[in-house]
């Protein structure tokens, strides 16, 4: 398929992965992997992002690798494993500029469109963007908006700034 349509999004759809399965997807030009198993509007989510470019991969495929980190598992997310609420954002002591980026970034929005919408330099998205990372224990953008929509947004649609 990747030969035929190079610019084509593919993602793999299957209720578990693994390390294996991953690598060998990537090697073969997936763009992601989702699970359907999970709630509708984290699929919805994920796919949005493949399409506008970035990587989705499934946390449980990297337990393994995370395993060999220097941090211990129990701290990679900072104390942010409560279940969706707003006590969720004040145990990971996001300012209310960091929640307006991190509903930001849960709708795709690149940086430079944050920007503007906040009247504030791409300098300073990219610095809060970074510390979003640091307090929820996220290596990348992709993983922040993820765990803003499996954690953060209420089920009745409300924003994270709620």
């Amino acid at each position: 398929m990747r030969e035929r349509f190079p610019q084509a999004r593919i993602v793999a759809l299957a209720d578990r992965f693994d390390l294996g399965f991953v690598r060998s997807g990537d090697e073969a030009g997936l763009n992601g992997f989702c699970s359907p198993a999970g709630a509708p509007d984290v699929l919805i989510k994920s796919l949005e992002l493949v399409m506008l470019g970035e990587t989705v991969l499934p946390f449980e495929a990297l337990r393994p690798v995370m395993g060999s980190a220097p941090q211990a598992p129990e701290q990679s997310l900072h104390g942010c494993t409560a279940e969706p609420n707003s006590s969720d954002l004040k145990a990971c002591k996001l300012s209310v500029r960091e929640r307006e980026i991190l509903a930001c970034l849960t709708q795709g929005e690149p940086n430079k469109v944050i920007a503007r919408k906040l009247d504030i330099t791409e300098a300073t998205i990219k610095v809060h963007v970074k510390a979003i990372l640091r307090k929820i224990g996220a290596s990348n953008r992709t993983q922040a908006a993820l765990w803003a929509s499996q954690r953060l947004i209420p089920r009745g649609g409300a924003s994270v700034n709620g």
